[in-house]
């Protein structure tokens, strides 16, 4: 007998579900029609080219560890430490590539990247150009407090309540990070300059729909922290096999109480520094 809409399952009806005429779906089409083993016709080298072409830039390679610095606090701390310098090939039509080193390696970084759309618009494109691993560091808002802000987390896996996550991978409620990436960092993670906690978070689309009771819902779930990137990241990771990993630095506690958003010393910039050379120390040994 064939399945009902209510027997069969949500992952076998949107497989089957690839009608053109969208008022004839039971699902949004955001859950249909996404045939996740073809290719795009639109690619990141064929956006990259001719922005190089209309740029009038040469063809290059990004550095092989880049990072993402949604706030752009880390990217302003580098400009008024004489430390940046603009990368001479990127071609990206949204965004600015500068380049730094730190402990003898070079890393890319790009600032206010905000978002999971435009999260994996930027990070598709700097895989494109020679990155190898990427590290995402963003500002988060607690939900499960783990001691006064500011603090870290290592996102483990992130609530997909975004779109762009659905683009790459199956309905699904969370992705998450590979856990060799996971194992690696955290083993040998060197807490002197602060404690490295790891969890979920919930990765939103919508920061001002952040209601109470979806954050109650969030704490009954054990995630910690909420942001804007992680769970589309990674996607994007799981579906390429590319290397991303995605930190929350808990600032804030959503502006619920006066003196919030506070980063700690040079907004945060030497924190992010920490995160970002041990987390290549150990992706590279």
């Amino acid at each position: 007998m064939k399945k009902t809409l209510h027997q069969a399952s949500v992952t076998d009806l949107l497989a089957k579900n690839t009608t053109d005429h969208f008022e004839e779906s039971p699902f949004p089409p955001l859950l249909t029609n996404k045939h996740y083993d073809a290719s795009s016709v639109f690619t990141p080298e064929n956006l990259l080219r001719e922005a190089r072409r209309q740029k009038g830039l040469a063809s290059g390679q990004v550095p092989s560890i880049c990072v993402l610095d949604p706030d752009g606090d880390l990217v302003d701390y580098l400009h008024a430490t004489g430390r940046a310098r603009r990368h001479p090939t990127w071609a990206c039509y949204h965004t600015t590539l500068d380049t730094f080193v730190h402990e003898e390696i070079e890393y890319g970084i790009i600032g206010r990247v905000v978002g999971a759309p435009f999260a994996v618009l930027v990070a598709e494109e700097l895989f494109a150009c020679g990155c190898q691993l990427l590290i995402s560091i963003t500002s988060a808002g607690q939900i499960i407090s783990m001691g006064r802000p500011p603090y870290v987390v290592l996102i483990e896996k992130a609530l997909r309540d975004e779109g762009t996550s659905y683009h790459y991978e199956p309905p699904s409620p969370y992705s998450y990070l590979h856990p060799v990436l996971r194992d690696v960092i955290c083993t040998a993670w060197d807490h002197t300059h602060g404690p490295l906690y790891a969890g979920a978070s919930w990765t939103t689309d919508a920061p001002f729909r952040e209601t109470e009771e979806m954050i109650a819902i969030c704490r009954k779930q054990g995630i910690l922290a909420v942001e804007m990137e992680a769970a589309a990241l990674y996607a994007l990771a799981n579906a390429k096999q590319y290397e991303i990993v995605c930190f929350a630095h808990v600032t804030n506690q959503m502006g619920q109480t006066d003196g919030d958003f506070e980063k700690g010393e040079a907004q945060g910039a030497q924190t992010s520094l920490d995160i970002i050379s041990q987390t290549t120390h150990h992706w590279r040994q």
